[in-house]
């Protein structure tokens, strides 16, 4: 028996007592918690929208402002002339900035969902504020926003190699087709710093093209009111505005919301204006007959030296933007439903090569079928839904 003073004795706490067990059970519940948000991030498949990336830690408002202009300018732009053909001059600038503020608002939303969720992409966002559905939601409306522009690619480069080297259009799509599905298969991506070089090439090609139009312009050309083509002139100027999957890099780039902010509108102002003009002096030059590539059409005006210029900005824009979203929506296919890079690559750029080879060949209409439907679900539906969501959560 043990030996006792007659000296009470108080309890004290073993490995065997409960603060032992309850600091157990604590340390068990940081496992389980950290254990849930790693499937979590696992769960969560970050679609990949865009080629262009930020590449710094901390960019200028020069540098973000850049990056949101070279990613709305591109091969959109050249369809806007056509479909504006369609309704007329007046109708066609006040779509163009319908389309604008509607963009920017949602644009807007992006950013707020974006900073509040530490710089999230579009697809993390709407993963995580309208679950699962949301999440294939936005892939099956990117899918059909890839899927529309690289057909509309083929037919516009179908009609440039025609132009260029006398072939037929089916042939000169088939080539073109054949080289860019090769180099998206290898991955040969050129760099953020290269898009943006060859944005500002775009641009200055357009400003260029203007004045050569601007003798020409006679101002009866576009005065006239056509409503039966507002889808069309509606979808292209969507597809042509298109930012807001770049928004969230730009946002980490920069580091501050409001900077943001004052950046977005600048980028959508500066675009549009450059739109209005570029649109509005085709419209004047050549009004109901302006062509579907619409710098083709200085071909007729400046001889050899319009067919070399007007084909060449084309070239430039159909290309690279054939190549970015190709390359996007193959990295989609692989991660999002998890198929190996062959499938991935099949599943992307043959659809629409087998649809234009089917008979589907008009550039600028099936550029407004992209805007009418992917992007009009990604950059407008889709924010817009995050958004009620949000507040009826709350």
């Amino acid at each position: 028996m043990p030996v006792t003073d007659g000296t009470p004795r108080r309890k004290v706490t073993t490995s065997h007592g409960r603060y032992y067990a309850e600091r157990l059970a604590a340390e068990r519940r940081k496992k389980v918690t950290l254990i849930q948000n790693l499937r979590r991030r696992k769960a969560t498949v970050a679609l990949r929208t865009s080629t262009i990336k930020v590449e710094k830690a901390r960019i200028t408002k020069n540098e973000a402002l850049a990056i949101l202009v070279g990613t709305q300018i591109g091969a959109g732009v050249l369809g806007l002339p056509y479909a504006a053909s369609k309704v007329g001059l007046i109708p066609a600038l006040g779509v163009l900035l319908g389309v604008m503020l509607l963009m920017l608002a949602t644009a807007f939303i992006v950013l707020k969902f974006s900073a509040e969720m530490g710089g999230a992409q579009m697809s993390t966002i709407a993963n995580r504020t309208l679950g699962k559905a949301g999440g294939w939601l936005m892939y099956i409306s990117i899918f059909i926003m890839s899927f529309g522009a690289l057909l509309a690619y083929i037919a516009g480069m179908g009609s440039v190699f025609s132009s260029l080297f006398g072939i037929s259009d089916t042939l000169g799509a088939l080539i073109f087709w054949v080289l860019a599905s090769l180099v998206v298969y290898h991955g040969l991506e050129a760099s953020g710093k290269t898009e943006l070089i060859m944005s500002y090439i775009m641009l200055a090609l357009f400003i260029g093209v203007t004045l050569m139009l601007t003798p020409h312009a006679e101002l009866e050309n576009g005065l006239y009111t056509d409503l039966s083509g507002i889808l069309s002139i509606t979808g292209v100027a969507i597809f042509a505005l298109g930012c807001h999957t770049i928004i969230p890099d730009v946002y980490k780039g920069l580091g501050s919301y409001e900077e943001t902010k004052k950046v977005i509108i600048l980028a959508f102002l500066i675009p549009t204006a450059i739109y209005a003009v570029f649109m509005a002096a085709f419209l004047l030059a050549f009004g109901k007959n302006t062509p579907q590539i619409a710098t083709q059409g200085l071909e007729l005006l400046y001889g050899r030296v319009g067919k070399l210029v007007g084909n060449l900005i084309p070239l430039l824009a159909i290309t690279t933007s054939y190549i970015g979203i190709a390359l996007a929506q193959q990295s989609n296919n692989a991660e999002f439903v998890r198929l190996k890079k062959p499938i991935a690559w099949g599943l992307t750029v043959i659809p629409p090569a087998t649809l234009y080879f089917a008979g589907v060949k008009n550039f600028a209409d099936v550029l407004a079928f992209a805007g009418d439907t992917g992007d009009f679900l990604a950059f407008i539906v889709l924010p817009i839904l995050i958004y009620l969501a949000s507040k009826l959560r709350k």
